[in-house]
């Protein structure tokens, strides 16, 4: 027997949520095969299995938190999975789609909401639409009972989507910051030829990463505070602890919920090495492979464009952090008389009005600006 246990999710993590069950009881697991995911104030994670055998108990169910070292599970290494149809996989209690990977979806499924074969064929055969019924099963499930009404009867008129725990998680922290900080927002429009010269350059570095306007602007973003040294700072009590080191933290969307990894120590990163630490941290990211560590320690945070048309953005604050700068798409412009194209960008800079006032964040953006024209790109990329 070997006990599936929770590890340390990084430095100062005690516990997790257990959000998903990828296996039942008497479902047979494989060496690395992702088991569970957990949930953590820093990150969310996929755990893979410590043995190859059959998942015989699990000790904590989905919704359960556990402490980090906790037992959570028991595999037998010398049990063999009994093969299940999956009509009675799925009528008896407590069973459900047999076991070799997660359980399937159909394109009627609502994301994130596990539909058993019965129920999926049910709706496949009445030609209705899961996203349109409210189930009344646990968590939101829809049961066979709710599948055969709504064929009967037709789908009801709403749709109940339960918040996922990420989002839950981003309210209360995004609420909480609101009514923490007093927070005003700046935007100024720069024009500058960087993204020209970058262009010039096929957007990518020396070493072939590429390299796109939230880089840049985070770069020169670093340099200027260097001159602006109270917006890499937080608030505690009646003072201000300004850092030495910028922690640049880049906002990144995951599943239903938002991320923030961070650059450590970015200060004396050329143009090129930033890119790379951004790209790792992307990829580590689509591949769910962050740790809690890529996650804390953020001192000032970047977000940049959300799409090809995004005008500005104006952020919420994240706590402890006093300022956080926003970037638009840049935009090309080719003005009648003009002897060549011009490149314009709105930055904008969410503050703490305990830590700086509007007019400084305007005279930080406006410095940003100027340095973003200042970037030598031959010799940082």
């Amino acid at each position: 027997m070997v006990d599936v246990t929770l590890p340390s999710l990084g430095e100062s993590v005690t516990e997790g949520i257990i959000t998903r069950w990828f296996k039942k009881v008497g479902d047979a697991v494989a060496r690395d095969e992702p088991l569970l995911e957990v949930s953590t104030d820093k990150v969310d994670s996929e755990l893979p299995s410590p043995a190859a055998g059959v998942l015989v108990a699990i000790v904590a169910e989905e919704g359960d938190t556990v402490e980090t070292g906790s037992r959570v599970g028991v595999i037998d290494e010398s049990a063999v999975a009994m093969p299940r149809t999956e009509a009675a996989s799925a009528e008896l209690p407590g069973r459900s789609a047999p076991a070799s990977a997660t359980p399937p979806r159909s394109a009627a499924a609502t994301p994130g909401l596990v539909i058993s074969p019965v129920v999926r064929r049910i709706l496949a055969d009445g030609g209705v639409e899961a996203s349109t019924i409210r189930g009344t099963g646990p968590g939101g499930a829809i049961t066979r009972r709710d599948a055969e009404r709504a064929v009967a009867l037709g789908p009801t008129e709403e749709l109940i989507v339960p918040l996922s725990h990420g989002q839950r998680r981003m309210g209360q922290h995004m609420a909480a910051s609101a009514l923490s900080a007093p927070q005003g927002y700046v935007a100024i429009e720069v024009q500058t030829e960087v993204f020209e010269r970058l262009g010039a350059r096929g957007s990518i570095s020396g070493d072939g990463v590429p390299v796109g306007a939230e880089t840049l602007v985070a770069r020169a973003a670093v340099r200027a505070l260097a001159e602006f040294t109270t917006l890499n700072a937080s608030v505690e009590d009646d003072h201000l602890i300004v850092f030495r080191s910028v922690n640049v933290g880049f906002v990144r969307a995951a599943d239903s919920a938002t991320l923030v990894p961070v650059v450590h120590a970015a200060t004396r990163l050329s143009l090129r090495a930033l890119a790379r630490r951004v790209a790792d941290l992307d990829e580590r990211l689509h591949a769910r492979q962050l740790m809690a560590d890529d996650l804390m320690g953020g001192t000032f945070s970047v977000i940049g464009p959300l799409s090809a048309h995004t005008l500005s953005i104006a952020p919420v604050l994240i706590q402890p952090q006093v300022a956080m700068l926003s970037l638009g798409a840049p935009r090309r412009e080719s003005p009648e008389g003009a002897e060549a194209a011009r490149w314009r960008i709105v930055l904008g800079l969410t503050f703490d009005h305990r830590a700086c006032e509007p007019f400084t964040a305007a005279r930080f953006l406006e410095r940003v600006g100027a340095l973003l024209d200042d970037l030598d790109l031959d010799a940082e990329l």
